[in-house]
Parts: structure tokens; C-alpha cells; sequence
């Protein structure tokens, strides 16, 4: 004997459909002004010393780009003109991000920018790990 009553289905109707993709697109929206909140706060915090503007831009970055099309698309057209500019950023977007390699080469970049050869410690550190492998 089931004594189990039968629930009735509960039937979307277009409102409710419209009322979600309506709350969706309002969540998007403020996730991509969150973002780009975030991105406007870490190149004002990039010129302080430290590293602290790059990981947060790269925060906001993410942000934007997993909520909106039009700035992923406009990212993929910027990262194809410019791939040397971009790739160390798309490093740090991916699901497992190469935090340690990205600082180091962003060090030795910078280093080579800046300092004459003669004072470059990071390449003679570079150097002197290799020979012991």
C-alpha cells in the first residue's frame, strides 16, 4: 500500500523565463562593473611600491571576461595583435595560473630593461641553477 501523494509539476510559464533571463542579465551586468571596478583599482594601485597593481588588474580581468562576451571577444582581437603584450596575462587567466614563472619572467624582462649587464643578478642566478642540473 503507497500512501506517497502525487506533487503536482510546477509549470514555467514565460514570465518566469523572462524573469530569469531578466535577473541574469542584471547579475552579469554588475559582475562586468565589479570588474572593471577592480581593473580601474589596480592600475591606480600600480604605480605604489610593490607588485600588488598587476594581480589585481589580472583579478578584474577575469572577472570581466567571464561575464561578458563583447570584452572577451574584443580581448581574443587585442591578444592576436599584440601576443607578446598579452601572453604573460593569459598565463595567469588560466584555471591552474603559472604565478611563480610569470613573476620570474616578468623579473628577467625587466631587469634586461632596466639594468645594465653587468648588475643583472636574476641572470647569473638563472644561469648558476641550470649548471647544477
Amino acid at each position: 500500500m503507497n500512501f506517497a501523494l502525487p506533487m503536482p509539476r510546477a509549470r514555467l510559464s514565460v514570465a518566469d523565463d523572462f524573469a530569469r533571463d531578466l535577473l541574469g542579465r542584471i547579475i552579469r551586468g554588475l559582475l562586468v562593473a565589479l570588474g572593471l571596478l577592480v581593473v580601474v583599482a589596480g592600475v591606480l594601485i600600480a604605480p605604489l611600491p610593490g607588485p600588488m597593481g598587476l594581480p589585481i588588474v589580472v583579478i578584474g580581468l577575469m572577472i570581466v571576461l567571464r561575464n561578458s562576451f563583447k570584452a572577451r571577444k574584443r580581448f581574443v582581437r587585442f591578444q592576436h595583435a599584440h601576443p607578446k603584450l598579452v601572453f604573460p596575462i593569459r598565463r595567469l587567466l588560466r584555471r591552474e595560473p603559472e604565478v611563480l614563472q610569470v613573476a620570474w619572467q616578468q623579473l628577467l624582462r625587466m631587469e634586461r630593461l632596466i639594468l645594465p649587464r653587468r648588475w643583472r643578478v636574476a641572470v647569473r642566478w638563472r644561469q648558476s641553477v641550470k649548471r647544477r642540473r
